[in-house]
């Protein structure tokens, strides 16, 4: 349903824009639909979450209910936004602070928020995290105008984040800074870029105000860069980052932060991160060896690489080597290249302390996503490309050293049956605890056994999502941190 808004003015008062709020208001708890795969791939993954081992120990009505309740959590988002700090060079305390005081005065610069306080609250488990609750979904009425963005843009508008102009795909046709717009999603990627209206499949995504023309946006030159809409009334609401304490903080799901510790790195140690960008998890490896000793960074695009570099600076990291190179050719073939400090690739065997294989994969645990439009043949073409990367970081990898293999899927093939092919291929491997644990365990399906099943950390949301909620008590949301993630998978090895 449709309702037409008034235009408001750039600065109403509280009260006044409260009353407009509950005039105008679409009431619409279920905002989004499941998320949309190819007919092949939602069969591939329904046979996933109801393969004989697992209907065995939920029953199949259950099973049902959680493939479901997975199909419904991909097109939300996290109900917490998740900040890794920078604890090497500033206390978390100090971090907070500095957050609190930025989000104090974005809201104040922010004449459409209803200044809901924004707690932001340290993970109790993990001590360079601070978490942010994301509220929503929110009521919010639909505008006459409309701009549709790309499916990417529109994931990282429902985290927090303004419409930039690549982003944008349509607009009105006299659209100009100072209008205000809704902003939908284009869900299936057929809308052209620089058409004025758009009638096909869109999700909205709340209401903001235009900072550039439709004709600077849509420039004969070429695409422009910087905020074309600033969001100011999201569905779902979450402070934005962009260039925001850029040497403080580092905006990372919660997952991918877990991974950093079970990785356990120390200080003097040398550590190869085989599929690095954009540099996030190497970031954290070295503050965690608090900037001490050698990270080694790999990534086979070079602006990619770049990127690393530059995240590497702005959190004054500089023990990063960042190299544009395939991590499946990073073993040296020469006999007669030997030792362990080779400064660039390839490296001699038994070069490396401990190793990330954050595997390239078919990312289907990532959200919000509306639509993947995959083929069943995409999907598993990762399988073989991920074995390997495998053999090279078992090559490249000490004995005595530890290998953490991880994953944004929720696959089977990528996840648990990797891990059977790795102990069943390399003797020399050995299945570790992870220190900390917050997911849940391994999925059945995969002839692993239970103790084996234990030792590995899958991060599943679909097992805790009961739709979205609005709730801003401390404990709810701490009790949340941990399950309403995206979908995500660890496993760690030690070689003999």
């Amino acid at each position: 349903m449709r309702r037409l808004s008034v235009l408001w003015e750039m600065c109403l008062n509280l009260s006044e824009k409260k009353t407009l709020v509950s005039m105008m208001s679409v009431i619409n708890k279920s905002v989004f639909p499941q998320i949309a795969f190819r007919s092949e791939v939602q069969e591939y993954l329904h046979n996933v979450y109801t393969n004989k081992e697992l209907v065995s120990e939920l029953g199949k009505e259950e099973a049902e209910r959680v493939f479901d309740s997975l199909l419904s959590c991909l097109s939300h988002p996290p109900s917490l936004t998740c900040l890794r700090a920078s604890t090497h060079t500033h206390s978390l305390q100090d971090i907070q602070h500095r957050l609190e005081q930025h989000i104090a005065q974005q809201q104040v610069s922010d004449c459409y928020s209803d200044r809901v306080s924004t707690p932001i609250l340290p993970h109790p488990q993990l001590p360079d995290v601070l978490l942010l609750p994301v509220r929503g979904p929110r009521d919010v009425s639909i505008l006459t105008a409309e701009v549709i963005v790309g499916a990417q843009c529109g994931s990282a508008v429902l985290r927090g984040a303004h419409v930039f102009a690549p982003g944008v795909l349509s607009a009105p046709k006299f659209m100009k800074a100072g209008d205000q717009v809704s902003v939908f999603s284009d869900v299936e990627g057929r809308c052209t870029r620089g058409a004025k209206e758009f009638q096909g499949k869109k999700v909205f995504l709340g209401n903001g105000v235009c900072v550039m023309n439709r004709s600077d946006i849509f420039c004969p030159e070429g695409p422009v860069r910087g905020v074309a809409v600033r969001m100011v009334d999201a569905l779902y609401q979450s402070p934005s980052f962009d260039g925001v304490l850029t040497s403080e903080v580092f905006l990372q799901n919660l997952p991918s932060v877990v991974v950093g510790h079970v990785l356990g790195p120390r200080p003097g140690e040398r550590i190869l991160d085989m599929c690095a960008a954009p540099g996030g998890k190497t970031t954290h490896i070295a503050a965690l060896m608090a900037n001490q000793g050698v990270v080694v960074a790999l990534d086979k695009i070079k602006s990619k690489v770049e990127k690393i570099s530059e995240n590497a600076r702005a959190l004054r990291l500089h023990c990063i080597q960042a190299h544009c190179y395939n991590s499946i050719q990073a073993v040296s073939s020469d006999p007669n290249h030997t030792g362990s400090t080779a400064d660039t690739p390839p490296f001699p065997e038994e070069s490396f302390d401990r190793i990330l294989l954050d595997a390239p994969c078919s990312g289907l645990g990532q959200r919000p996503n509306m639509a993947i439009n995959y083929s069943l043949k995409e999907v598993c073409s990762y399988q073989p490309l991920q074995r390997k990367l495998f053999r090279t970081a078992v090559q490249l990898l000490k004995k005595g050293g530890v290998l953490v293999y991880s994953t944004c899927t929720v696959t089977l093939a990528e996840n648990e049956e990797q891990v059977a092919w790795a102990l069943k291929t390399f003797p020399s491997l050995t299945l570790e605890p992870q220190e900390p644990h917050l997911g849940s365990q391994g999925m059945p399906g995969s002839e692993l056994s239970c103790d084996q099943r234990r030792l590995l950390q899958r991060f599943r949301p679909e097992l805790s999502w009961r739709g979205a909620t609005d709730s801003h008590a401390s404990k709810d949301l701490l009790l949340k941190a941990n399950t309403d993630t995206i979908g995500f998978f660890i496993a760690k090895f030690s070689k003999r």
